[in-house]
């Protein structure tokens, strides 16, 4: 969405805020995001959770985040490997929830009108048709354990630190070789995503290398609920001191 940790900043002051039409709006104070960033580096904790966010990296992936890892070190206090339970369960909470609404809200027209949706979206959205009222609440009630229990992640740690996905991006000539498994590489990709939107906790992904192709590779740095502006800070100290994000993938 932006090139730099210092424009993530700028356009979450402009967004931030709550919202009182919105019921999933939080009433919390909006930081100077911007501001705090051209403020000393805090004395941080870094959590990095091994399982399953480090398991069945590519190579290229591993040793960049291992490098990032490293200046990580110097830039924070400590470093301490944890355990986030049940990241494989929230995973499919979040793909059965995802299902159903999404079926719900686009029934009326997929059943009007179905010749306008893409053969691939119109199949994935059919995919919730058969979610039940019970298997959703049950799911919907799931969603709230796991969210609830967000506080305990961050009780020895302030931020959280994994790769931003386990595998390269696929290059459009790779999809449109395969358009019957679009869905699958898609899956494929989004391991070390999924958990952090389901819990709704702040995170960013920030440039830390490129595979030998020169194709990025991502950094993902994630905090409590809240702690935007930690997340931004440590970011952008380490933009400061690494210059991945002033280069370009190789789009040959």
């Amino acid at each position: 969405m932006t090139r730099t940790a210092m424009d993530a900043a700028l356009m979450l002051q402009v967004i931030a805020g709550y919202d009182p039409q919105d019921t999933s709006s939080r009433d919390l104070p909006v930081q100077d995001y911007a501001g705090t960033l051209a403020a000393r580096t805090p004395s941080l904790r870094i959590g990095i959770p091994r399982a399953p966010f480090f398991e069945g990296l590519h190579p290229d992936i591993q040793a960049a985040i291992d490098t990032a890892l490293s200046v990580l070190g110097k830039l924070t206090s400590s470093q301490h490997e944890i355990e986030i339970p049940a990241v494989k369960d929230m995973e499919l909470t979040a793909l059965l929830i995802q299902r159903a609404e999404a079926y719900a809200y686009h029934r009326e027209f997929i059943t009007r009108t179905p010749g306008l949706y893409q053969p691939e979206t119109l199949k994935r959205i059919r995919a919730g048709a058969e979610i039940s009222t019970g298997d959703y609440i049950s799911a919907r009630r799931q969603l709230d354990h796991f969210r609830r229990s967000v506080p305990k992640l961050f009780d020895a740690v302030d931020l959280l630190v994994t790769p931003t996905t386990p595998l390269p991006p696929f290059t459009i000539s790779e999809l449109l070789m395969d358009l019957d498994n679009l869905r699958a590489k898609e899956v494929l990709a989004l391991p070390d995503t999924r958990p952090f939107n389901l819990l709704g906790v702040p995170t960013i992904s920030v440039p830390c290398g490129f595979t030998g192709k020169g194709l990025p590779i991502g950094m993902q740095i994630t905090g409590p609920p809240g702690g935007e502006a930690t997340v931004l800070h440590l970011a952008h100290a380490y933009e400061r001191a690494t210059d991945w994000h002033n280069r370009r993938p190789n789009l040959g």
